[in-house]
């Protein structure tokens, strides 16, 4: 039987087309397609008309250039355009001062390098800490500096406040440290400089409050020159246990001690190594940390110098008449000294104290624009929160990359 008379035309094509075209008008049996390259040809035809080509793919966005630092005056200006310290909800990012940007980013980009079997040596990249006693207020801060965040390394200074004591009686200890530059553990020696001083200070907390209360400046001094000694000395030791010489397991360490008690007006400073003690008033800053001539300390043992002897000492050479050959050899250069520096100043109702690390100390020194912008900033709001305390030591300046930490006392 026939397929082909089952259908109204007599051809499957056109049978096809009017079933999916009933419109489409009767013009005749189609010709065949000749070849198969033909029938080929057709079919793209079809296809090319019921789905048209795809359109070219769009061009990718651009992705805009990281936005370069915005100087302080901008960062922190209100809605007229004055920089009067007053900081705005929009403000972002971290501004700088001087002529140019800094030559690293202002945010963290690579983290220090882990131990997986020592997390604890971890240091993270920001300290922050405050406190309010009687009419002062303390904040207190340290940052990675530009340079280590870059490279990925740990922040060589450390930070530590500590109240001893309650009530009155209470004394609290902001001490500070620095590690040797591109010495190995310089993070660590720093740590260690801090607890050592704070468990010396803490237990000896009672009697120092007595002296700083009682102004016996000479007992304070000698004392204090004591537990640095002690502290540092103790650094020496450990760094003889690691294996290193003294000079790689040193630290820097400056500290402020603060009476809770509102009636004592009293602040002490003492110390040794490199830093800075400022204090704002009336508008002025006045650089007081204590030159090398007006200290009359002795160096510290531990911090490279050589232990005290008694005046009866055993002695290498003696007089007994006897000519000495002389030597070949030079005799060794005597370790570098560093004298223990004190400071007992009374507080003025208004000032502002800043016990800091050289990494805020040489820009303070170095950068007149860092000093008038922080004259700016703390001269009209009083003590700043916590975050905005943070973000005024972090205005940058080129050239000085190091960690800064720093302890801001505002008197009321």
């Amino acid at each position: 039987m026939s397929q082909q008379g089952d259908t109204p035309t007599g051809r499957d094509d056109d049978w096809w087309g009017q079933l999916y075209d009933d419109s489409a008008p009767d013009t005749g049996p189609a010709p065949a397609p000749d070849t198969l390259d033909d029938r080929f040809a057709s079919a793209a035809d079809t296809l090319k008309t019921d789905f048209p080509a795809p359109r070219a793919p769009e061009p990718a966005p651009r992705i805009p250039e990281p936005a370069s630092p915005t100087p302080a005056s901008e960062v922190f200006a209100d809605a007229d355009g004055d920089a009067d310290g007053i900081e705005r909800p929009g403000d972002t990012g971290v501004g700088y001062v001087g002529d140019g940007p800094p030559t690293y980013e202002a945010e963290p980009t690579v983290l220090p390098a882990a131990d997986p079997d020592d997390l604890a040596d971890l240091v993270p990249d920001t300290v922050l800490e405050g406190a309010r006693y009687g009419g002062s207020t303390l904040r207190a801060a340290s940052v990675r500096g530009d340079s280590a965040r870059y490279r990925g390394e740990p922040r060589r200074d450390a930070l530590l406040t500590a109240r001893f004591g309650t009530g009155d009686d209470a004394l609290v200890l902001v001490a500070l440290a620095t590690g040797a530059r591109a010495a190995p553990g310089a993070h660590r020696a720093a740590a260690e400089a801090c607890a050592w001083i704070g468990r010396a200070v803490g237990r000896s907390h009672r009697r120092l409050a007595e002296d700083i209360r009682a102004a016996r400046r000479g007992d304070l001094k000698s004392g204090l020159h004591r537990l640095t000694d002690r502290s540092l000395g103790k650094l020496r030791a450990h760094a003889a246990d690691l294996g290193l010489e003294p000079e790689e397991y040193a630290a820097s360490l400056r500290c402020l001690l603060l009476p809770a008690d509102p009636r004592c007006r009293t602040r002490v400073f003492f110390g040794v190594g490199t830093g800075g003690l400022f204090r704002l008033r009336s508008g002025e800053w006045q650089d007081i940390e204590p030159r090398v001539a007006d200290t009359t300390g002795d160096p510290v043992v531990g911090f490279g110098s050589l232990p005290p002897q008694p005046p009866d000492a055993d002695r290498l050479t003696m007089d007994l008449g006897i000519t000495t050959p002389p030597s070949p050899y030079e005799p060794a250069p005597e370790p570098p000294r560093d004298p223990f520096r004190f400071r007992a100043s009374v507080a003025r109702p208004g000032d502002t104290l800043v016990l800091c690390s050289g990494g805020l100390a040489e820009p303070l020194r170095g950068e007149p624009e860092l000093a008038e912008h922080l004259t700016r900033r703390w001269e009209k709001t009083g003590p700043p929160g916590l975050a905005a305390f943070l973000a005024d030591i972090q205005v940058r300046a080129k050239g000085y990359a190091d960690d800064r930490t720093a302890a801001a006392v505002w008197e009321a």
